[in-house]
This record gives C-alpha cells, sequence and structure tokens, in this order.
C-alpha cells in the first residue's frame, strides 16, 4: 500500500464532539482505533499533522478557549507533530495543509477523525482533487445521526457505511485497522 512514508492526518479528534447536545454517533471504537494508528505511525516515524476545528461560530463549543475545543485524551500533538486549525470542513481551505504536504515531499495522506460524512469526507475530497492519494481509515472515523430532509433519522452506522462507499469509490483508498498496519510495518 506505502512504497515510501505517508502522513497521517486526524481529523477534529476533540471533547466537543462528547457533548450531549450533539446526537448519538456509533463507532464505540473510534477512540481505540485512532490512537492505535497514531502510535503506529509514531513508531514507525512517519509524519503526522492533526486538525482541529476552532469554530468561529458564536458560541461553539469547538471555539478556541472553550473545554470542548480540546483534544481528546490520547489525540494531543507531540513533539515535532504539525498542528492545522481550520474554521470550515476541509483542512485544506484556508490552511498550510497543502503547502506542508508538498515540503513533507509526501503524496499519499492517510485520513480519520469526526465526522466521517463532513469533515473526514470534505478533507478527503479535496485532498483527491489536489492530487494526493487519499487514504481513508475508515474503522477510525465516527458520524452523528442526521435528519434527512423530510426530517427522518438517518442513523449513524449507515449514514458512515454510505460516505465510505462514496468516498471509496470516486476519492480515496478504503483501508481498515489491520491493512494499514501491515502497509506500515511492511514498508
Amino acid at each position: 500500500m506505502f512504497d515510501k512514508p505517508a502522513v497521517l492526518i486526524p481529523v477534529d479528534m476533540q471533547r466537543g464532539f462528547d457533548d450531549a447536545s450533539w446526537p448519538p454517533r456509533w463507532n464505540a471504537d473510534v477512540d481505540v482505533n485512532g490512537r492505535a494508528l497514531l502510535a503506529l505511525w509514531r513508531e514507525a516515524g512517519w509524519p503526522i499533522v492533526h486538525v482541529r476545528h476552532d469554530s468561529v461560530e458564536p458560541g461553539s463549543m469547538l471555539a478556541p478557549g472553550q473545554s470542548g475545543n480540546a483534544f481528546r485524551p490520547g489525540f494531543e500533538p507531540r513533539g515535532g507533530e504539525g498542528l492545522v486549525s481550520k474554521s470550515v470542513n476541509s483542512a485544506f481551505i484556508g490552511t498550510d495543509l497543502d503547502l506542508r504536504l508538498r515540503r513533507l515531499g509526501v503524496d499519499t495522506v492517510v485520513v480519520f477523525g469526526i465526522t466521517t460524512d463532513m469533515c473526514v469526507s470534505t478533507t478527503i475530497r479535496v485532498g483527491a482533487n489536489l492530487g494526493y492519494r487519499m487514504v481513508m481509515a475508515h474503522e477510525a472515523c465516527d458520524c452523528f445521526d442526521v435528519p434527512d430532509a423530510n426530517g427522518v433519522i438517518i442513523p449513524a452506522r449507515e449514514s458512515h457505511r454510505v460516505h465510505v462507499a462514496t468516498l471509496g469509490f470516486e476519492f480515496a483508498t478504503l483501508a481498515s485497522q489491520v491493512d494499514l498496519a501491515r502497509a506500515v510495518r511492511g514498508a
């Protein structure tokens, strides 16, 4: 899967998404799987660029200075790891992420985080449009129950499944935790 180091991009792994005001999520393993990927990349010495949503919306729990803006336990950047702050869905829009990746000389980007259907999806789509080989670590992603146009709730698991399928069809290679561990250790 990898012929040279790929960059790992955890998207919006922030405490604010645990607030009771959000709809239910489905992936109870998102943190375990995400931390396992961070450990794998760190062990290999491969680059990591963390993405944090710094909301500009008044009253947002994801705004800088709010407790919800903080990283979830175990997702804090460590020395030498990059941090990109964004205020829109894509980690590439209004940030220096593209420049950072070009300076690192990487062409493959592995993405996981919250939420599958919003910031993860948008980051993958824009990255693919910019010419990067995007890989989605889908088992380390999560999303919320959302209402459709008629107000009927689409369960988070179903929304995740559909978005993973559409991203895999056009924009990204889909990779399981096992696939990624084999690829990094075998590179």
